[in-house]
């Protein structure tokens, strides 16, 4: 087995108000619904194994887009929601944090009571993978998330989490069952994030030998050691800039969805009704149930979806994400009996805005997309953890050409 990479998160602390768990909840089990009908429950797991995709899916329900806080609230959110309706849907989401990760292996057991599947084996599975992130590789981060999510065909992805006071840093660890061959022995396909000091890691390749006699990798090279890991080390700058975005993506995306109207394409037409700002966000949630893998290498781009709970990129704009939930779970529910328009319709939206991309060029003004979101936030009952989004006290300068950015 192959882990399917890190993320290094500067630590963040706080609460997820209730008014963004509810709809984070939903929003998370409307996405992996679609997904799981769209393709396959396989396609979950493998989703939630990638890290990039990871924190872009967090980042679209509104969390803030770079921090820890993503793993444990976003999990969190999934087990409430996607729990209730395992058996029909196939996905079961265990563990959780602090006294709640060593449930994991009881969890699993009743999983495998209820499925059919080898409860003795994924707990075993969740021990070991706890273990080599915990022990073998000692990196100076101590375990406090655990969360173990399998499927009724057996394949799984772990996604755990630990802490490193000192250097103020979560370290997020992914792990995918796909292609099984050993724990011990090279399970990492690569490793995202910061080299933070000395490592020591009892799986790699070139322990082999070691691990039969006396190990001393602390004397190896850390490029020779991590050899097949690449590093992928999130910001400590809470807010979004520029340099976080590919902005000829963002750029695209606002152009299809703002300066053209659905009539403008016949495969939107189903969509007919929905505002530039609803088509905004619901271009980037098809774009998380729809994207290759490299289209999630800036996740901070996901936060134009529905902001950020702590005002970064911008408020959450509720009426937006509500809109989002309804259009998303009123497609399920026709693709449940056979009628597939509205998926197709929202499965396009993604597809249109890479299209957009061919020969686009952005100006760069991203300074002032954020403050027109800003400055539009209370049309959309926007808020925070601080408070309800206000009306700008001075009119825009120039607010019939809001989107001269693009």
């Amino acid at each position: 087995m192959k882990r399917s990479g890190t993320a290094d998160l500067p630590l963040h602390y706080g609460h997820v108000p209730l008014w963004l768990a509810e709809r984070m909840s939903k929003l998370g089990f409307a996405i992996v619904e679609t997904i799981a009908l769209e393709f396959s429950t396989s396609e979950v797991i493998t989703k939630l194994s990638n890290p990039f995709w990871f924190q872009s899916f967090g980042a679209v329900m509104g969390m803030d887009w770079h921090s820890s806080g993503i793993t444990t609230s976003v999990l969190g959110a999934l087990k409430k929601s996607v729990n209730p309706h395992s058996k029909e849907l196939g996905i079961y989401i265990c563990g959780g944090k602090g006294k709640h990760s060593t449930q994991t292996p009881q969890e699993l057991l009743y999983v495998g009571e209820k499925t059919g599947l080898d409860g003795l084996d994924l707990a075993n599975c969740s021990r070991i993978t706890a273990k080599v992130d915990n022990t073998a590789i000692q990196d100076g981060f101590q375990l406090y998330q655990h969360n173990f999510i399998v499927d009724n065909k057996g394949q799984w992805a772990v996604i755990q989490q630990g802490m490193n006071p000192d250097s103020k840093t979560a370290r997020r660890y992914h792990w995918h069952s796909k292609d099984l061959k050993s724990f011990v022995n090279e399970p990492h396909t690569f490793i995202y994030g910061e080299n933070q000091g000395s490592i020591l890691n009892l799986t790699a390749q070139s322990a082999e030998e070691s691990r039969a006699g006396i190990l001393e990798l602390a004397k190896e090279s850390p490029t020779k050691i991590m050899k097949e890991m690449q590093y992928l080390s999130m910001p400590a700058h809470h807010d979004v800039r520029m340099e976080d975005v590919n902005m000829k993506r963002l750029g695209a995306m606002l152009w299809a969805t703002h300066e053209n109207k659905p009539e403008d394409f016949e495969e939107l037409l189903l969509l007919k009704g929905m505002g530039p700002r609803a088509l905004q966000s619901l271009a980037l949630v098809s774009e998380i149930i729809y994207g290759t893998p490299t289209r999630f290498e800036d996740p901070a781009r996901f936060s134009f979806a529905h902001g950020g709970k702590d005002g970064h990129p911008f408020p959450v704009p509720i009426t937006i994400y509500d809109e989002t939930i309804n259009t998303l779970q009123k497609a399920i529910q026709r693709a449940k009996i056979g009628q597939n328009d509205k998926i197709d319709a929202i499965r396009k939206l993604s597809e249109i805005s890479r299209k957009a991309e061919e020969g686009f060029t952005p100006n760069n003004n991203f300074d002032a997309l954020i403050q027109k979101e800003r400055n539009e936030s209370y049309k959309y009952q926007g808020k925070t953890v601080f408070g309800d989004a206000k009306p700008p006290k001075t009119k825009p300068s120039n607010p019939g050409n809001q989107l001269e950015l693009f």
